[in-house]
């Protein structure tokens, strides 16, 4: 009864969030107007920045690299058995979603991402087989994607994400193995039902195999990994306590969260997470999973640590080293008898090498960006979703919305412009900031330090605080655009002529 109650309150929640801050979507074959932005992706990012604005009005095209397969990025890859680790609210990548579970998978995430790209009419605004490869200026200042027959763009909005294609690496002896050996997004259709499953890699992907050989009904699971990774529970408070270091780093506090994850989560298992005053909770992305303990309890599944040497016949070599040792440092090895080999190796990274070359430049390449996401050289590109690396949050709330808002602001105000000496300041600054940080400034982040920096970006600026309600939760674009005008009166005044471009 009280399961129930609360997925009634969730989706009254979710239908007051849709009906206060979800835009109203164009009617069909509308004429948007500038500025017009190029979003590079149609993935859940590309998608859902696209939504944005073509609800509040800018004219938008989506250029996929895929087919229309491909809609939802790497949620179209992956298998059925995948679904969300954090809560579906830290997961409310457009106020229009409509969770129906706390954990929904893979075809509800991919169902939400289709209805949002239909809802918006995005279909005749999305370009698919159409891989960007370079991003350049006209002589006008607008952007050309690949060549001008696509058009001319006022800004650009790079979704590519940072999972492409499966990283697949070959291992010595790979080719004698007698059982199967499948990437960890290759697994529909497959079963491991009565089989001893060697899971090759301990990061996020090991959680998809988990969900798997779980699902399927595997004799034993054995995880191969390298090191010892933070791994935290599958629960909604707890993450979002997590994310609530609005630092963005390790702290003299943050023994305390992790003593307490030590306790109450390992417990028994306190052997499995990183040694004391090595990798801390705040210096990479941790795995979101309760069922690996579970299954480790009850004698279904081992976690090992050490180096794989090379395949067998029947099963991988493998280097056990103690805790604390180094990989690659000396262990006991033996060979770890499977019947199936899921490689848990992760995701190819997208590149960004279409965008230009000045961006690029040290010291403020990507991640070291404005906000993480403006290269300081040109205000009008968000590379949104692309350039984090790790962090303790989300990547699917909604920051996509704010990033896009930003992005809107900069380009319809100049007064709102971030220059690029300031752009660059910020960065210095933040790493000041951050320069006890065991990883670099970027390279790590908390959502509660993301919501800093927006709201640093728009206070700091009194130009831009018409814009706050706006830039935060998409209300009110009419009122800051009719003050805009006005300016725009004064400034065409004084000789100065309005640009939606730098």
């Amino acid at each position: 009864m009280a399961f129930h109650l609360i997925i009634y309150l969730y989706s009254i929640l979710q239908w007051i969030l849709d009906k206060l801050l979800s835009p109203i979507p164009p009617p069909p074959h509308a004429q948007l107007h500038r500025p017009r932005i190029a979003v590079i992706g149609a993935g859940l990012t590309g998608v859902s920045s696209a939504s944005h604005c073509v609800g509040h009005g800018f004219d938008v095209t989506i250029f996929e690299a895929g087919d229309e397969k491909s809609l939802g990025g790497i949620w179209a890859k992956v298998n059925n058995t995948s679904g969300l680790q954090i809560h579906s609210i830290m997961y409310r990548f457009h106020p229009s979603v409509k969770w129906s579970s706390g954990y929904p998978d893979r075809q509800q995430v991919v169902s939400q991402i289709t209805q949002l790209w239909k809802r918006y009419g995005l279909q005749e605004r999305t370009k698919f087989n159409t891989r960007v490869t370079s991003v350049s200026k006209d002589k006008q200042g607008r952007w050309i994607i690949n060549d001008p027959s696509n058009g001319r763009f006022d800004g650009v909005m790079a979704a590519v994400g940072t999972c492409g294609d499966p990283k697949i690496p070959h291992i010595q002896g790979q080719e004698n193995f007698q059982g199967e050996i499948y990437h960890s997004s290759k697994l529909d259709g497959k079963t491991a039902e009565g089989k001893k499953v060697l899971v090759v890699g301990g990061g996020a992907s090991a959680v998809e195999a988990l969900e798997f050989v779980v699902h399927t009904g595997a004799k034993s699971t054995s995880v191969l990994a390298r090191s010892e990774k933070w791994i935290i529970p599958r629960n909604a408070i707890i993450d979002t306590l997590l994310a609530f270091n609005i630092f963005g780093e390790e702290t003299v506090f943050s023994w305390i969260p992790e003593s307490l994850l030590r306790i109450f989560f390992y417990r028994d298992l306190d052997d499995l997470a990183p040694p004391a005053g090595t990798g801390g909770l705040f210096t990479g992305t941790p795995m979101v999973n309760s069922d690996i303990f579970h299954q480790i309890r009850v004698g279904k599944a081992e976690w090992l640590r050490g180096d794989i040497q090379a395949f067998t016949e029947n099963g991988i070599r493998f280097n056990h080293r103690a805790r604390g040792v180094p990989k690659g440092g000396p262990g006991r090895e033996s060979v770890i008898e499977g019947d199936m080999v899921i490689m848990a190796t992760g995701f190819q990274r997208p590149s960004l090498a279409f965008l230009p070359d000045e961006v690029f430049q040290e010291p403020y390449q990507p991640p070291n960006w404005y906000l993480q996401c403006f290269p300081p050289e040109h205000m009008s590109v968000c590379a949104n979703n692309c350039t984090y690396v790790n962090a303790i949050g989300t990547v699917g709330n909604y920051h996509i919305g704010i990033y896009t808002r930003l992005l809107l602001m900069f380009l319809v105000d100049p007064l709102a412009r971030p220059q690029e000496y300031w752009m660059k300041r910020w960065i210095d600054m933040t790493r000041t900031l951050k320069s006890f940080a065991p990883t670099g400034a970027f390279d790590f982040f908390t959502y509660s330090e993301l919501m800093y920096w927006f709201v640093f970006c728009v206070v700091i600026n009194p130009f831009r605080w018409k814009w706050a309600l706006f830039v935060f939760f998409g209300i009110g674009e009419a009122l800051p655009l009719s003050v805009v005008k006005e300016e725009e009166r004064f400034r065409n005044g004084l000789g100065m002529k309005r640009r939606y471009h730098e």
